[in-house]
Formats: structure tokens, sequence, C-alpha cells
């Protein structure tokens, strides 16, 4: 059965050391199988302080980047910082047991800029350059990197599949893959079905929300057919609830979320996991 889980920024943000037991914990109780940790910034989670709470809740760890403001690898000012931050989250992810390290990790999430067909080639060649190193030290600690497409509010460089294959295609293997988010694809893909295929072996990572980023369920996503392209291109990886909280100013400024999704948090994340039992 494929597993089920859920991020952390259901409830908070940052997840440090001082909290991530007692989160850990209450994720486990509601009987998810599998956990996000966003390292928002080197040194919130440590590696000792980490494993051992997933040791006790038996959780299996996934790893998501954030792509804060200063953080990009298509403008040259701030490339280096940013391979450093991603090797940041690479050497934590091997150190907690976590598969993959995923996220937007091209640009700062929130910038936008018109693009011709020369200046988008430009900065993908950019891109390539500047994540290859990186891609290395993934695949070297045993780790794969999953590039995420965004809307086209969060960002103008990759927002469908076919521009990330584009992007990426020389660096996919072993050490980079995509991560795909059905809010995203709802947004940008034509058929979310469709998208995934394309991804196809490349897929390394799926979060799932409805399309109003609350719980999946009860929503407008066609989830069987979505899971119906999962199955078809042999991903057997988690399903990883990402929502947020209106509660916290930065990340509900962050990702828009300017009301409530539920009626609490805990709420959110129950709903989510019991429907999507019905789909696994």
């Amino acid at each position: 059965m494929r597993k089920i889980g859920v991020n952390t920024w259901v409830w908070t943000s940052p997840l440090t050391d001082a909290g991530v037991a007692d989160r850990l914990r209450s994720i486990a109780d509601m009987g998810f199988d599998a956990v996000e940790l966003p390292l928002e910034n080197p040194g919130d989670l440590t590696v000792d302080v980490v494993a051992d709470v997933l040791a006790e809740t038996g959780l299996t760890p996934c790893v998501v980047g954030a792509m804060a403001p200063g953080r990009d690898l298509v403008d040259a000012s701030c490339v280096a910082d940013t391979q450093d931050y991603l090797r940041a989250c690479v050497d934590f992810a091997a150190g907690v047991g976590a598969a993959s390290v995923c996220g937007p990790f091209y640009a700062s999430t929130g910038r936008v800029w018109r693009m011709d067909a020369e200046q988008r080639a430009t900065a993908y060649a950019d891109l390539r350059e500047h994540l290859a190193p990186v891609v290395e030290h993934a695949a070297s600690r045993g780790v794969r990197l999953g590039i995420e497409p965004l809307n086209r509010y969060e960002t103008s460089l990759i927002n469908t599949v076919d521009q990330a294959l584009t992007a990426l295609d020389p660096l996919l293997g072993d050490g980079l893959g995509l991560a795909l988010d059905s809010y995203h694809l709802n947004i940008e893909e034509r058929s979310s079905g469709d998208a995934i295929r394309a991804a196809g072996s490349h897929l390394a990572h799926v979060q799932v929300c409805g399309s109003d980023r609350g719980a999946p369920g009860g929503d407008q996503t066609d989830w069987k057919a979505f899971v119906d392209a999962l199955d078809e291109v042999g991903y057997d990886g988690p399903l990883v609830i990402e929502s947020f909280t209106a509660d916290n100013a930065s990340i509900a400024t962050a990702a828009s979320i300017w009301r409530p999704l539920a009626p609490t948090q805990d709420e959110l994340a129950r709903d989510g996991l019991s429907f999507l039992r019905t789909l696994v």
C-alpha cells in the first residue's frame, strides 16, 4: 500500500529541533506513514535530533527546501549561497534517511519576470550549469533532488512538466527528477494525468492537496485519474499532503493563505488522510 504523509507546514513554520518531537509524535498518532520535513534554514533541524524521533515514530522522512528571497540559481548574485543551502538540504536528507529533497530549486518563489524564447533558453542553460554540481553532490549521497514546477503566480520559469523536462533533460537521472504537486498541476496542466505520464520515470515525489489548497477529497480534482496515472508510471513513493496554516504570518503570506482551509489544522490533516486511504 502506498504510504501517506503530511508536511509539517500544515501546522507551523519554521520546524526546528525544539518542536520536532512533539509534532512528529502527533503526526504518527494520527495514522500517517510519512512526514515531509521542511529545512527552511540550515541548522533549524539537526540529524541526531530528527533521526531519534523518526526511529521512535516509525515515520518515513521526506525533505523539502524553501526558495526564500535571495535563493536563486539563475540570478548570478545568489548562486553560490543557494548551492550551499541545497547541499545542506541534501546532507540533512542523507543523514535522516530521506530518499529525496524536493522543491522549486531554480528561482526565489514569487519572483516572476517576462522572457522571450531566447531569454528563456539562456535561463535554462544557466540553471543547468548551476544545478549540476548540486545534482552531483546529491547522487554521491544517495539522495535524489526533485524539481517542482510552480504555478504562474509563483514563478515564470518552470510552470509545467514539459518545461521542466526541457530545462533539465541533460541532468535527469539518479540524482535529479521531478516533484509534482496536484495544486500546481490543477492550475497549469491541461491534464494532470497526462503530465504525470510525461514525467514518467523521472517522477521523484508527489504532493497532494485539494484544489483550494485544503485537504484532498471533496474538491474538483479527478483523484482517480490522478492515482491511475501514478500507477501507470510505476510511482510507488508516498502521497504527501502539503497545505499551510493561515495562523503563521510568514508562511500564510508566502503561500497566499488568506483564510482557514479547515475548522482546524488537525481536521485538515485527518480528513485528507482518510480520503487518501480510500484511493490507495
